[in-house]
């Protein structure tokens, strides 16, 4: 009989699960571990975290259960102990580029109401205070005038062209007015005044007065029948020379212009109050690039040169033809030839106005207008088209520039005039997590201020400090939610959920570590255990060794993966762990086993030299990357590798790879890039998944399918039915079972409760129908061949040379017991990437390839590590460069060039710290990296 101090799980079957059963003790730290598709995530996020959802889901009434995801029910025969559970994985929190840091961790949201409440409002035009009075405000700043002072108190009224002056005046005398001043002059209303002509200012004498003792009141009085005449605002003319300006309203002392009041939604970029008007809050607009239209300088204007000016019969190309007849220019030399006038009008338009002629198979007609220039031509295209394909084919020459109005702050100038303290929000948020943190701290407030910010600015500092304590101090706040990794993304969720301070939850996480430096690792495990002592249970799936050692209960998954994995191999403590001989991870937790270190490394003699990058925290930054080898990009978390790479570097290479003549043109966040062209083609190798649908599988994936549907074809019960390749297809109507159109279940939807998946009547489960499968081959039909491991496929085609190859190095990344039709949506990161390397190491490539991955031991087991980096070695062996992105220390040590990014995280990053060797970068004293090497160098 179970106890309620622990999760019991009784003979859980999901996915690959065989029957498990387990005891996990609550309120502790647990890690579960093995080799990636051992069945780590099945237990924990599929099995565990699923029903503790589902239970809660049911408690809660029909209605509400429309609104929210629904689960099956697992396959296990029981669950107790369970808590209220919350998965925090590895999913970017958003899509939505309105998403940031600020707005995820509702920092922003804070900050907003902060700002609307102490900041003050500066004129955008002249940065004078804007400010909003009281009618005692008012009355007090004028008392400090002195005594004896003479005052008029006059009401302005606004100009309206609609009313006569003559009509105006005689309103105020009904009213009892007798005195006004008319565009800075003294007059008497009851004289004949000469009507102004055009805008005038009337400002009505409501009162004068003394300033004395006991006037107060009158004073008050006086200046709130002033705000009524005259909408709010009110002026005091000081002994005939002097003009005090008050209003009720956010207006500046010395214009008429009113501003909004300020209010929270007035900092916010996804509204319409706050967000800059041109490019509407997103900090950045898409507009046209010269460079990119630009194809060839060396060939002539319409011949090639400018690819929007390809095609010979349209409209564009018959007006620049037209321009260059009329301005006398050769078209048929080269365009980096054409005389700069010819060009500027080209790119930027004229005031000129030109004759055009157009002559189509129907009709012929001409006119005379300026020409608005490319780049102006092709956005009003842009803008009015209602076509896809049109857009879709514009946008090639069109680049994200940052937004030319608000510098990518995506707030309105109102906005950003609001200050506390010499910061507006946004300064506020390009600051670093750290800097934010410090700042923050350090404000200083007096009076009604203090009394309002103090709990607001507890608020953020105490979101802020989770933050740091999960190593993100790196990050801005005003940083995009779609540019965060699946670790940063999983961190900030963490670092919520701590601020929220629950207990009595089970918390389920999938790698933290992910894309954290082993130096920052130590805080991770820090807040891992806060999260623990809160009366917390957290179960980590993770094969960090530092976690591992911190954990208080281990569970090791395995054997190995898939059909060979599924059982609990080891479980209780680590000491018990390290002494059980049958966990494979014990072996390399106690040294048994472990990844040993090259005796030699290759010796670069070509290089891509990049110099001055400069992209986010980059700048003007020159590295010399070896070809030829395993190099690593390494460095502290936000340090800029994957701004060098992703930013920088692949899309300079792909760029000169993809143009005809070799040329590099957009040179943007750059200076020079040289050594390209002893690259024939890059490839990236990243962990996203193969296919988004479960009609994508490892042998659509790799190509096996179209060879295995053309044994089928090629048979001779085919070739007498008149069956083509295409019947053997489950995606396509002819061979497939209609009933579930190809799927082998159907789905059935249940409202309130979660839908119901079935399988298929029609055809068991196996997606063709009866005609289909009745073709044999060697005894098996293709729904057979597809439920087939790949090491069962191996032996299967062995005498078809070209599947047995794609098999054979499937089974050599360590995936020969995945099934050959595994549904994409089922496959771990880790298995993805390994399908992705499997599929490049089984081409026959001529020439030399520059491969980028970017930390590819995600979810990897140091043995699948040992089985990642032989096949990566194979690469290398062929003569390809392998460029990798990597914080795991059995990786950097293997690796023939390191290139460490540093010294610190995003503003304190972006500058090359050390390169070389692993034990060049191990000596080096500045190199964080390198202290971390060095241990694992001498082990």
């Amino acid at each position: 009989m179970s106890s309620i101090n622990e999760i019991n799980v009784v003979k859980a079957a999901v996915h690959n699960l065989k029957d498990v059963s387990i005891c996990i003790p609550k309120n502790t730290l647990t890690v579960i571990t093995g080799p990636s598709g051992s069945g780590k995530s099945s237990l924990a996020f599929d099995t565990i975290y699923v029903e503790g959802q589902r239970r809660y889901i049911e408690s809660l009434s029909s209605y509400a259960r429309q609104f929210l995801g629904q689960y099956q029910p697992p396959e296990v025969e029981s669950i107790t102990g369970l808590s209220p559970a919350i998965a925090i994985d590895q999913k970017t929190s958003s899509k939505n580029p309105r998403s940031t840091v600020g707005t995820t961790t509702e920092i922003y949201d804070y900050l907003r109401v902060l700002y609307a409440r102490i900041g003050t409002l500066y004129d955008p035009d002249t940065g004078v205070e804007v400010r909003r009075y009281t009618p005692s405000q008012m009355t007090r700043e004028v008392l400090k005038v002195g005594d004896k002072a003479k005052l008029q108190i006059l009401a302005p009224i606004p100009y309206n062209d609609k009313i006569k002056f003559k009509d105006l005046s005689s309103k105020f005398q009904t009213m009892g007015f007798t005195r006004a001043r008319l565009d800075g002059e003294m007059v008497s209303l009851e004289d004949a005044i000469k009507a102004p002509k055009g805008k005038f200012q009337l400002d009505i004498v409501v009162d004068r007065i003394v300033l004395k003792d006991d006037i107060e009141k009158r004073l008050t009085d006086s200046i709130e029948y002033a705000l009524k005449l005259a909408e709010g605002n009110v002026q005091i003319l000081v002994d005939d020379k002097k003009v005090l300006n008050f209003s009720e309203h956010n207006k500046s002392t010395n214009g008429d212009k009113i501003y909004p009041e300020l209010e929270p939604r007035l900092f916010s970029f996804n509204s319409p109050i706050g967000a800059c008007e041109v490019c509407n809050g997103l900090g950045e607009t898409k507009i046209f690039d010269l460079d990119l239209m630009l194809f060839d300088e060396n060939l002539p204007l319409l011949e090639g040169a400018i690819t929007p000016l390809s095609k010979r019969n349209s409209f564009l190309y018959k007006m620049v033809e037209s321009i260059a007849d009329a301005e006398g220019v050769d078209v048929s030399v080269p365009f980096k030839k054409l005389p700069k006038k010819m060009t500027n009008i080209l790119f930027n338009g004229s005031e000129k106005v030109y004759r055009y002629s157009f002559t189509s198979e129907n009709s012929h007609f001409e006119f005379s207008k300026a020409f608005p220039g490319l780049s102006a031509w092709l956005e009003k295209k842009y803008l009015e088209s209602g076509s896809d394909k049109v857009r879709i084919e514009l946008e090639k020459y069109m680049n994200i520039k940052c937004c030319p109005s608000c510098k990518g702050l995506r707030l309105n100038r109102v906005a950003l005039s609001t200050l506390i303290g010499d910061k507006n929000i946004m300064e506020i948020c390009t600051l670093s997590i750290a800097e934010c943190f410090t700042y923050l701290n350090a404000i200083k407030l007096e009076g009604e201020k203090k009394i309002i910010a103090d709990k607001l600015l507890k608020e953020i500092i105490s979101r802020l400090k989770f933050l740091l304590d999960v190593g993100l101090n790196y990050l801005t706040l005003n940083r995009g939610a779609v540019t965060l990794s699946g670790g940063e993304s999983q961190r900030i969720r963490l670092a919520t959920q701590i601020g929220s301070a629950l207990s009595g939850v089970l918390y389920v996480l999938d790698e933290p570590s992910i894309g954290l430096h082993q130096r920052d690792n130590d805080r991770l495990i820090k807040t891992l255990k806060i999260l623990r002592d809160l009366g917390n249970t957290v179960l980590v799936v993770e094969h960090d060794e530092d976690t591992m050692n911190a954990c208080d209960y281990l569970i090791d998954m395995g054997p190995g993966a898939g059909i060979h994995g599924g059982t609990v191999v080891a479980h209780g403590t680590l000491e018990k762990i390290l002494a059980d001989k049958k966990s494979l991870t014990a072996r390399f937790l106690n040294g048994t086993d472990r990844i040993p270190v090259p005796t030699t490394r290759k010796k670069a003699t070509k290089f891509l030299k990049l110099t001055g990058a400069t992209e986010h925290n980059i700048k003007k930054l020159n590295v010399d990357i070896p070809l030829g080898g395993l190099v690593c990009v390494t460095g502290v978390s936000g340090s800029g590798k994957s701004t060098l790479i992703h930013k920088i570097l692949v899309p300079a290479v792909k760029t000169y790879l993809t143009n005809t003549h070799k040329t590099l043109y957009s040179k943007a966040n750059y200076n020079a890039l040289s050594g390209v062209g002893e690259i024939k083609t890059i490839i990236e190798l990243d962990q996203s998944p193969i296919g988004r649908t479960p009609h994508s599988n490892p042998a659509t994936y790799t190509g096996l399918f179209d060879e295995i549907r053309e044994i089928y074809a090629s048979t001779n019960e085919s070739q007498i039915r008149g069956y083509k390749i295409g019947r053997f297809s489950f995606n396509v109507k002819g061979g497939r079972c209609e009933e579930c159109e190809g799927n082998g279940v159907k789905k059935i939807e249940m409202h309130f409760l979660p839908d119901v998946y079935i399988t298929c009547t029609e055809c068991k489960g196996r997606r063709y129908n009866a005609e289909t499968l009745s073709v044999l081959y060697k005894g098996k039909n293709i729904s057979e061949v597809l439920e087939m491991s790949i090491e069962e496929g191996f032996e299967f085609f062995k005498n078809h040379m070209k599947i047995n190859r794609v098999l054979g190095t499937l089974n050599s990344v360590g995936l020969g017991y995945m099934k050959l039709g595994q549904p994409a949506t089922t496959l771990s990161g880790g298995e993805a990437q390994r399908l992705k390397l499997s599929r490049e190491l089984s081409k026959r490539t001529k020439g030399h390839c520059l491969y980028v991955l970017d930390e590819p031991t995600t979810g990897l087991h140091f043995q699948d590590i040992k089985v990642l980096l032989g096949a990566l070695q194979q690469l290398v062996e062929q003569g390809h460069t392998l460029l990798v992105i990597e914080h795991n220390l059995d990786v950097i040590k293997t690796a023939d060039h390191v290139i460490d990014l540093g010294p610190e995280g995003g503003s304190g990053g972006g500058e090359v710290v050390a390169i070389g060797t692993p034990e060049e970068v191990a000596r080096n004293p500045k190199s964080i990296t390198g202290k971390y090497l060095k241990k694992v160098l001498k082990a």
